[in-house]
């Protein structure tokens, strides 16, 4: 029986409100719950609550990132790239070709000249890190071999980045940036 009626539930209350309705049975009478009507304030929480989580995740990702590789390279990018041509042709020219590889903790830098002699530059500098942040960054110390240089070089298992500069005739740099997998 229904409270409001007096009379027995067929039932009908849910059979002719479809899903719109939930009916719930206690001690023999049957009540109808209706749902809550979705009012401009409850949409209003919903999308400053979506758009919130969305703000909030990009903004914890962008600090992370900046924090971690702030993506400068040079301290001036635009005086750097005034020369950046000249550089290149001029690098292009000493015919240099570089071959890099690191095992059992030891790092090879194989720099030969065009006809596949190995090159003794004026000064070598060799710096490797990781590829996304300054701070594993470390000079080594190449030592002149047969073939090019060699340098101790202990590094973790993962991606690095070996870092070339060095001084050809007539103060032509050599610079070159080469990706290396540590196992």
């Amino acid at each position: 029986m229904t409270p409001a009626s007096g009379q027995e539930s067929t039932g009908r209350a849910e059979t002719l409100q479809g899903s719109l309705l939930q009916s719930d049975t206690y001690a023999g009478y049957q009540a109808v719950i209706e749902p809550r009507p979705l009012t401009g304030r409850k949409v209003l929480a919903i999308a400053l609550g979506a758009f919130g989580i969305v703000l909030a995740v990009n903004l914890t990702l962008a600090f992370v990132a900046v924090g971690t590789f702030s993506g400068l390279v040079v301290p001036n990018s635009y005086v750097a790239s005034q020369s950046f041509d000249a550089d290149r042709r001029a690098q292009a020219a000493l015919g240099w070709s570089l071959a890099v590889a690191h095992a059992d903790g030891i790092l090879r830098l194989d720099l030969t000249d065009a006809a596949g002699a190995p090159v003794r530059p004026t000064s070598l500098a060799v710096v490797v890190g990781r590829p996304t942040s300054a701070r594993t960054d470390r000079a080594l110390s190449p030592v002149p071999t047969a073939t090019g240089f060699a340098a101790n070089a202990p590094l973790d298992p993962g991606a690095w980045i070996v870092m070339i500069d060095a001084t050809g005739p007539g103060g032509v740099r050599y610079q070159r940036r080469e990706p290396i997998v540590a196992r």
